[in-house]
């Protein structure tokens, strides 16, 4: 990694990244309702994912809690899956939630350690409730910033949804390590930012996409500080 500038600030995705190894929300529901015997394959499920997930884009309270907020897209895709089970959607939303919430715990030990160092923020593609889901799900204290794309008005990987973060933290992209599971949108926006970028990925993920040798990869924020420079 390069070290040419001191690091002054991690920021970091959330969905997928903080709460997931890796794994993003599809693809971890596509694994849950496949489970639950739903008999759609990955490209199948996907439409039906977006129809659900959309519509929670400015369309939820702004207050709205973690687990909530999974229950609504869980009802939302049990009506666009078209058999409309309820126990099933229940199911899948406590597994996704329970899974998450102990994801989150996990790497909340990892955020408390790097905050000693480092100004810590996300940026996230969410739904306006980002503040909310933070303080919900316990890391909120670690956090010098919060950019939910709902909020500033611009999604990943535009520039401007970093620019938020970097203003309140008062840093320059290069003091800035950016850390997410998505190369279209983490990756391209840092990398058009200036900032450098720590890849969290599944290893079926890495072998499926094309990683820079100059981009640290790890399988979950729990292994961060191994790459840090």
């Amino acid at each position: 990694m390069d070290t040419e500038k001191p690091v002054k600030a991690i920021l970091f995705d959330f969905g997928g990244t903080l709460d997931a190894d890796g794994a993003p929300w599809k693809d971890r529901f596509h694994g849950y309702y496949r489970d639950e015997g739903l008999a759609l394959d990955a490209d199948a499920f996907a439409p039906h994912y977006y129809a659900a997930d959309d519509p929670l884009v400015g369309g939820i309270p702004e207050t709205l809690g973690f687990d909530a907020t999974v229950e609504r897209l869980t009802a939302n895709l049990e009506a666009g899956c078209g058999a409309g089970d309820a126990e099933r959607g229940r199911r899948v939303a406590a597994r996704f939630t329970a899974d998450s919430r102990a994801t989150v715990a996990r790497n909340a030990q990892t955020l408390a350690a790097l905050g000693e160092q480092y100004k810590l923020g996300i940026v996230s593609n969410f739904y306006g409730n980002l503040a909310a889901i933070c303080r919900d799900v316990g890391i909120e204290q670690y956090l010098a910033v919060a950019v939910d794309s709902e909020r500033v008005g611009v999604e990943k990987p535009e520039p401007a949804i970093f620019q938020a973060a970097l203003d309140v933290i008062e840093a320059q992209p290069e003091e800035c390590i950016f850390v997410g599971d998505s190369l279209r949108r983490d990756r391209t926006g840092a990398r058009n930012m200036g900032m450098r970028f720590v890849w969290v990925a599944p290893p079926e993920a890495r072998a499926q996409a094309d990683a820079s040798a100059d981009d640290p990869v790890i399988g979950s924020v729990a292994e961060l500080m191994d790459v840090l420079p």
